[in-house]
């Protein structure tokens, strides 16, 4: 088990898959960098050098009482890359990963990077403010601490119905996937899990989107309940440079699992050209 201990003496979880130019999977929230292992699995046989690791406070890392802010999370990000004297790399953000993608290059430059990949990314900015009317409001990321709070797995039982796109006439993923998911998630700390919702609903990432100048990839679900296309990668595609948005109709939140096959091969088709 590979870990590396941060400077505020949080420890991280991850681990290193394959051989080639190196790619680093970053999770989104509740979850844990198991939920990228059968893309990571992927990209290693496909001759990539895989890094996924486990968010402070979720998974295997140690559960910190704070650090949940995007600036330490991207430091932390920053020392997995120094740490390995990684170059030329590819980062890919799921949901709230896409946080961590965006403010690494606004923070530290784009020098060590190659490419970067959005999928059913929060950015740019997922609240509703005076700024930003056609966001979220402030009063729903509040209802889902309170369920959090109220009772957690049944929370996530149902939070992950929805993340699935599980309705009662559609089975886009098995029961036991539900579970496991659910499980995966019970292993994160309550502080984190309720801290990350703030950091992921409240940070605005428009102005950082400026910094990327580099090839992007954004994948989204056009029925994506959790991240709704219309105020994330529609809005997204518009203020960066170099992107391209291949959009997945139908396709719910945990693409990921959903879109599995088609996912890993839009993935590995961006990925050797760019």
């Amino acid at each position: 088990m590979a870990t590396f201990t941060t400077q505020d003496g949080t420890e991280i979880f991850y681990k290193v898959w394959g051989q080639g130019r190196p790619v680093v999977l970053i999770h989104g929230w509740p979850l844990s960098s198991a939920s990228w292992d059968d893309v990571a699995l992927a990209l290693a046989n496909a001759g990539f050098q895989v890094f996924a690791y486990d968010r402070r406070g979720f998974g295997r890392s140690s559960h910190a009482w704070s650090g949940y802010d995007y600036d330490t999370l991207a430091a932390d990000l920053a020392q997995l890359i120094e740490l390995h004297e990684l170059s030329d790399v590819s980062l890919i953000g799921f949901s709230m990963g896409g946080g961590e993608v965006i403010r690494y290059v606004s923070r530290y430059g784009v020098e060590k990077l190659r490419s970067l990949i959005l999928v059913a990314s929060i950015i740019p900015f997922m609240l509703q403010t005076a700024s930003n009317q056609t966001g979220v409001p402030a009063a729903v990321f509040e209802g889902l601490k309170e369920g959090i709070a109220k009772d957690r797995p049944a929370f996530f039982s149902q939070f992950f119905s929805n993340f699935f796109g599980v309705g009662l006439m559609s089975k886009s993923v098995s029961q036991e996937m539900l579970d496991w998911t659910c499980s995966v998630s019970m292993q994160a700390g309550l502080k984190g899990v309720l801290d990350c919702i703030d950091a992921f609903s409240r940070t605005d990432f428009r102005k950082e989107l400026k910094a990327v100048t580099l090839p992007t990839l954004l994948i989204h679900g056009t029925e994506d309940q959790a991240v709704p296309i219309a105020i994330s990668a529609h809005v997204a595609i518009e203020g960066l440079p170099d992107a391209t948005l291949i959009e997945y109709p139908g396709a719910p939140h945990g693409l990921y699992e959903t879109h599995k096959k088609r996912l890993i091969e839009d993935l590995l088709r961006f990925l050797s050209v760019k």
